[in-house]
């Protein structure tokens, strides 16, 4: 596996306890997103490291998310149906930093849309929803820190799935690995290592509603 993971305890340690906060695993020019999928879907993508296939739709919205723990939360440890596969994609930050541009916030915002038709404007023509939800810890409480997640289609959506991704990993057995030890022994848990994104180009934190 290539993700670098870390004590769950010591992760908090370096991570604020609230805000919004983009927060991701990263490298030199990668960052890492998650997703969830049907085995099916999950097959085809490990095998072409890219998205296809007769059961994947580039017909519909598609969400990412830079929190593991989200994650988590959302397909319940790898145990939702339709949800069996845990997929960490490497995405070029570059890449990843475009998808922020096209950001638009999936509730009227009057701070960000002081005319709510130009919202609902956006939300017609821009291909990429932006939802900021509590974070969760591994129990699947929610935290005072708030996390990101992008939702993709059309045109975005089909460079992201079939030109961008630098690297899928079926993460899956690490997953129900760290499940059990988090119902065994929570003080054991290790999650992959994560830091806040040095997002520095304001337009795009005032985009995403980032203080």
């Amino acid at each position: 596996m290539k993700l670098k993971t870390v004590s769950w305890k010591k992760l908090q340690e370096t991570l604020p306890a609230s805000g919004k906060q983009l927060i991701a695993q990263q490298a030199d020019d990668t960052l890492v997103v998650y997703q969830a999928y049907r085995p099916a879907i999950a097959n085809y993508a490990m095998a072409h490291q890219r998205f296809g296939g007769n059961t994947y739709s580039y017909d519909r919205m598609s969400w990412i998310k830079p929190n593991f723990l989200w994650m988590m939360y959302r397909c319940g440890w790898a145990v939702k149906e339709g949800q069996e596969r845990v997929l960490a994609i490497h995405l070029p930050k570059k890449f990843f930093e475009k998808i922020l541009a096209e950001a638009v916030p999936s509730s009227y915002k009057p701070h960000l849309f002081p005319e709510k038709n130009t919202w609902e404007a956006a939300l017609q023509t821009k291909e990429v929803r932006l939802q900021w939800d509590p974070d969760h810890d591994p129990w699947g409480n929610k935290l005072e820190r708030r996390a990101i997640q992008l939702g993709l289609k059309g045109s975005i959506l089909e460079e992201f799935g079939q030109r961008q991704i630098v690297a899928i990993e079926d993460i899956t057995d690490f997953v129900k690995e760290q499940h059990a030890v988090l119902l065994r022994d929570p003080d054991a848990l290790l999650v992959p290592e994560e830091a806040v994104y040095p997002l520095e180009d304001v337009a795009l934190k005032r985009i995403i509603d980032l203080p």
